[in-house]
């Protein structure tokens, strides 16, 4: 029988998204295809509908980013277990068979995450890891447990995945997965590591250190804080940010991309915009938690 459905998210992955359908038509495990197109412009219809494997296509009227197309395609997955799988990913052959039984191995897992390695051999990751300031950061050396998975490889327990409101479609892109697997903590699911091997491109669909990056990855992070940590250390977080924003006028040209003053202010603006709404959503998180906040923060924070 089929556990699991695969989506593979794609924009404009002309370039890249055949090879992935062909790692993918390669697994050792059965499972069902769906690749959710956010309005590709470039010939990437075409590559689908052609492709041997005949995966299923959901197009999508406009471009909603990584986590709008995957909750779109929640709405469309009728298996036990969903797979997160970046278009410019090629996945082992056991990868999949290597995500399910871990998660059969464990019942407590909400979800489990590859190790992801970069074409030139770097392990770019073996899940996520919890900062001390709050920032979903990858792991790439072997640890013992992780707290998160990342989204670019990853299998979900699909009723784990509901039961905790799905996948936060306004972030676009980037920290819908550091957020997803925080919800799971929160509501006592595990998130588990496996020793199953997909190759990366990374950001081949977007710009790693681009403005738009930065501004995605900074907004993201403080909702995800917002949503999920401690009432505290989400203030204070949100002030350290807005404090560091007022004083860079005084300390000359900014020495990363991340500082500059405009891209913060934007920032700030987009999470003003998005309180009233997030704070809803938190109080949701609460109602749905079986574990406290601290006691989720003080087991992974700085781990």
């Amino acid at each position: 029988m089929t556990s699991t459905t695969v989506v593979v998210v794609t924009w404009r992955g002309a370039a890249h998204v055949t090879a992935c359908l062909d790692a993918l038509a390669a697994q050792s495990r059965p499972h069902r295809a769906l690749v959710v197109d956010n309005a590709s412009d470039d010939g990437t219809a075409a590559l689908l509908a052609a492709h041997p494997s005949n995966p299923e296509v959901l197009r999508l009227r406009r471009n909603t980013g990584y986590a709008g197309a995957m909750a779109a395609a929640l709405d469309k997955v009728d298996t036990p277990l969903m797979a997160w799988l970046n278009d410019d990913a090629a996945p082992a052959a056991d990868w999949l068979a290597t995500c399910e039984d871990t998660l059969e191995k464990a019942p407590l897992a909400g979800a489990v995450s590859a190790r992801l390695t970069l074409t030139d051999g770097t392990v770019q990751s073996l899940g996520v890891r919890l900062t001390a300031d709050g920032h979903g950061a990858d792991l790439t050396e072997h640890a013992a447990e992780v707290f998160g998975f990342c989204g670019g490889a990853a299998v979900l327990n699909v009723e784990a995945l509901r039961s905790v409101g799905g996948v936060p479609a306004s972030f676009f892109c980037y920290y819908e997965d550091t957020d997803t697997a925080w919800r799971l903590r929160l509501a006592g699911w595990d998130v588990v590591g496996a020793e199953a091997d997909v190759t990366h491109q990374h950001g081949a669909s977007t710009r790693p250190g681009s403005v738009q990056f930065h501004l995605w990855n900074e907004r993201n992070r403080l909702l995800t804080l917002l949503r999920c940590a401690p009432g505290q250390v989400a203030i204070r977080q949100l002030v350290k940010f807005a404090a560091l924003t007022a004083v860079l006028p005084l300390r000359g040209k900014p020495q990363a991309p991340n500082f500059r003053l405009s891209l913060r202010c934007r920032v700030l603006g987009a999470v003003a915009a998005r309180l009233p709404r997030t704070l809803v959503e938190r109080r949701a998180i609460g109602r749905r938690a079986a574990l406290d906040r601290g006691a989720v923060w003080e087991a992974w924070a700085g781990l």
